[in-house]
Formats: C-alpha cells, sequence, structure tokens
C-alpha cells in the first residue's frame, strides 16, 4: 500500500512542478521587461534561485548525518542539467547561446566546479571549506548585480506607464511558481526514495540519482517551458546559474552546517560533471547547441546513470 501512495504522491509532485515551472517562467520574463534587464540575467537569477530551491531544501536536510546525500545530490544535480535539461532541451529545438555566454558564464561554472575539486583533495570539505564557497557566492552575486545594472544603464527607454499591477503580478507568479516548485519537488524526492529504498539502492545512488534528478525537474520544466515561450537564454541562464549556486550555495551551506565527507569514488564523478560542462563550449563557433550535442548530452548521461547503478 505504501509503494502505491508513494508513487501517488509522485505524480502528483510532478503536476505541481509543471505548474510551478510555467508560472515562474511567466513572471521572470515580465521581471526582465519591467525593468529592463535580459532574460540571461532574470535565468540565472530569479529562476535559478527558485529552481534551486529543493536542492537546497534536499541539501539542509541532510547536513550532517546524510553528508552523501548532499555531495551526490550536487554532483548528480550537475550532471543531470546539463546532460538531461539542456539535452533534452536541445533536441527539442536547437539553443542559441550568447557569445558572452559561452566566454564568461559558461567558464565560471566550469571555474566552480574546479574549485570544488581542489576542496575536496583532502578528503573532506569542511565548515571553512563551506564558508569559502558561501564568499564565493557573494561575489557571483555582486559580478550578476553589476551586470544586470549595466544592461539596465544601457537601455534608458521609458518604463510605460500604468505598469504597476503587472509588476505585483509578475511577483506574484514567481512567488506562486517557486512555491509549487519546491513543493512539487519535495513529493517528487521524498516519495522516490521511499520507492527505491524499497528496491535496495544506496544512499549515495539515491543521491545521484533519484534525488538529483528529482531536484532537477524544477530546472527541466522551467526550460521546455521557456523555450516553449520562445525565451531560451531564461533555459540557458536557468541551467548555468542553478549549477553555480548548487556548488557556491548549497553545497556552502550544506558543508557550513556539518562538514561533508569525501569519497575517493567520487572523482569519477568529479570527472564526469566537468566533462559534460566543457561539452557546451563546443558551441563556441556556432553559438548554437544543436540537436546533435544535445541527443549526445542526453545518450551520455542515460548511459552515467546505468553505470551509476552497478557501481
Amino acid at each position: 500500500m505504501e509503494v502505491i501512495v508513494s508513487a501517488v504522491l509522485t505524480v502528483v509532485g510532478l503536476v505541481l512542478l509543471c505548474f510551478g515551472g510555467n508560472w515562474l517562467v511567466s513572471g521572470g520574463v515580465a521581471i526582465a521587461r519591467k525593468f529592463r534587464i535580459s532574460n540571461l540575467v532574470i535565468g540565472m537569477t530569479i529562476v535559478a534561485y527558485g529552481t534551486s530551491t529543493p536542492e537546497l531544501a534536499a541539501s539542509v536536510a541532510a547536513a550532517g548525518e546524510h553528508s552523501a546525500i548532499i555531495l551526490g545530490n550536487i554532483i548528480g544535480s550537475n550532471i543531470a542539467n546539463v546532460g538531461m535539461v539542456i539535452g533534452i532541451a536541445a533536441v527539442l529545438v536547437p539553443l542559441a547561446v550568447t557569445k558572452a555566454t559561452l566566454k564568461k558564464e559558461i567558464p565560471i561554472m566550469i571555474g566552480v566546479s574546479i574549485l570544488l575539486v581542489l576542496i575536496s583533495i583532502d578528503g573532506e570539505i569542511s565548515q571553512y571549506d563551506g564558508i569559502l564557497l558561501l564568499v564565493g557566492f557573494g561575489i557571483f552575486g555582486y559580478y550578476t548585480f553589476k551586470d544586470a545594472m549595466k544592461q539596465r544603464e544601457a537601455n534608458k527607454e521609458e518604463i510605460e506607464q500604468g505598469q504597476g499591477n503587472i509588476f505585483v503580478k509578475s511577483i506574484g507568479l514567481i512567488g506562486i511558481g517557486i512555491a509549487l516548485l519546491y513543493v512539487g519537488a519535495i513529493l517528487t524526492v521524498d516519495n522516490a526514495v521511499i520507492l527505491a529504498k524499497e528496491f535496495g539502492l544506496s544512499e549515495k545512488i539515491i543521491g545521484l540519482t533519484i534525488v538529483a534528478i528529482g531536484t532537477s525537474l524544477p530546472e527541466l520544466i522551467t526550460s521546455i517551458m521557456a523555450i516553449r515561450k520562445g525565451e531560451t537564454d531564461i533555459g540557458i541562464g536557468n541551467i548555468i546559474g542553478s549549477n553555480i549556486y548548487n556548488i557556491l550555495l548549497i553545497m556552502g551551506v550544506g558543508a557550513t552546517l556539518g562538514g561533508v565527507v569525501i569519497a575517493s569514488d567520487v572523482y569519477i564523478d568529479y570527472a564526469i560533471m566537468i566533462l559534460f560542462s566543457l561539452s557546451l563550449l563546443i558551441a563556441i563557433k556556432t553559438n548554437i547547441i544543436n540537436k546533435s550535442l544535445g541527443l549526445a548530452l542526453a545518450i551520455g548521461y542515460t548511459a552515467y546513470l546505468v553505470s551509476a547503478f552497478f557501481q
């Protein structure tokens, strides 16, 4: 009976994720237009923060005693965001990527991934390492804020009058969207974990696969909704921002609360995470993540999932 209830609640969670992703994108686009900020920046900030709340909630809940879930969740989510989310999205429609994104934001994402590897060398991501990551998060936040202000200054056209109600509605949509994503992800993840344990899966495998996929569903749904609305920048920004926040903010919070022990076999997962991120630079010549690359990412991610179950 418990398995049936968990399966039903998992489906309910997925439905909430769909509605939440749709409303979050709608509100984010409206805010971008209101303040003359690019969709990419909105995707990397408001939308990325919103879709990363499940990872944050899962990591805080697992801090201390279940640190293997935190590490698996973050690495698995970052791999899933590129392999599953960008892969599936690019298969549906080629994704245009700006040169600035390829030359600045994606290298930052790769850089913080390498930082995570470096602070893991001593076998632990300590509380001091967690503080270092949170400082890095503050620096990245400041960089993003300055970039947004530059764009605002570069677009000095007058804001249309009578947009107060639109602004309030947009904030409301974002708030409701984030709330639905949060509740939907918790329902999906918690009940998927129950189902996984019925089949005898370990905490690490649960973190790398079930929890990682579950907490990446908001990114997947939000990115697909953004693409359907013709807002590709939001979809790309959402993934880049989420991957950066996963390491700097979520691992930072998780490590600060109790430290995270590093197992020797995690370096294979680190390498795969960085390899998936580097693959996006293939688009630097054409500025397009085409269907072929999307298919390769999706197949690569599927192979990774299969191999994870046999570790």
